[in-house]
């Protein structure tokens, strides 16, 4: 296990902001899927916004993603 319980990591950059996609195990053993974006903040640093997303979660959320990500498409 990685640090703070990290088995997988990815990010991308895009512009301003950066995306890490973070799979993580808990104590007792469960996985989910923590995303974060990071933005450069003035001169102070960055800020940051995390969504959480658990395992049993994760068909619901992707099915619901895929919809907003085709609807943006769509209107593009």
């Amino acid at each position: 296990m990685g640090i703070r319980g990290e088995v997988f990591s990815a990010k991308t950059t895009v512009g301003k902001r950066t995306y890490f996609f973070n799979v993580k195990e808990n104590r007792t053993g469960d996985l989910f899927l923590n995303i974060v974006e990071s933005k450069k903040h003035d001169v102070s640093g960055f800020e940051r916004h995390s969504v959480i997303v658990f395992d049993e979660d994760l068909e619901e959320f992707l099915s619901q993603f895929q919809k907003a990500v085709d609807f943006i498409k769509k209107r593009s």
